[in-house]
């Protein structure tokens, strides 16, 4: 393995366990104290998130860069291609990093949501939670095998507009470029 390979996986690391704990805390401060529509408006917002992560770290994996070359004269192509040199990185980041701790928020809220509605049967109580549990597990696996297969035949597109997207904000990505002595 090269050095800068192991370089982004303890940069990776060290941002999921700082990203974990953020949002960890942001959760259990919030979550219990959160009315039951907007719990599930936030559990959703966290599933949304995770499955568009994984659509385009799924986008930037399958892109050809020749392919994507015939697209040099479109707004976002330099980004894009940026994001395509880097598919580890990127692919990480999306999938791993920002899909897996979207994972554990929507999980949180799930837990919580359970325990806001204050049922005082423990059957119930069980049966609730493992309900909702699934619903949320079901609904991000369903999104992101919608998503992935829509990411698969669109891989170019996807990846140009979120090369667009990155452009128009004030957002450096250069943390995904690779060193220019380990190109």
């Amino acid at each position: 393995m090269k050095n800068y390979s192991l370089s982004w996986a303890w940069k990776t690391f060290i941002l999921s366990i700082c990203l974990s704990i953020l949002f960890s805390m942001l959760s259990q401060s919030l979550f219990p104290s959160l009315p039951v529509f907007l719990s599930l408006f936030i559990i959703l917002f966290f599933i949304v998130i995770s499955v568009i992560f994984d659509m385009i770290g799924v986008a930037v994996t399958s892109t050809d860069l020749e392919n994507l070359e015939k697209h040099s004269s479109d707004k976002g192509f330099k980004t894009a291609k940026k994001l395509c040199l880097n598919t580890d990185k990127v692919s990480s980041f999306c999938g791993d990093v920002v899909g897996d701790i979207c994972g554990i928020l929507s999980g949180a809220g799930g837990v919580s949501l359970v325990v806001n509605l204050h049922i005082l049967n423990p059957s119930v109580y069980f049966l609730i939670t493992c309900l909702v549990s699934s619903l949320i597990a079901g609904l991000t696996i369903f999104g992101k095998a919608v998503f992935k297969r829509y990411a698969v035949d669109n891989c170019e597109s996807v990846v140009l507009y979120i090369g667009k997207i990155l452009e128009n904000n004030i957002f450096s990505f250069k943390k995904f470029e690779k060193n220019k002595k380990n190109s």
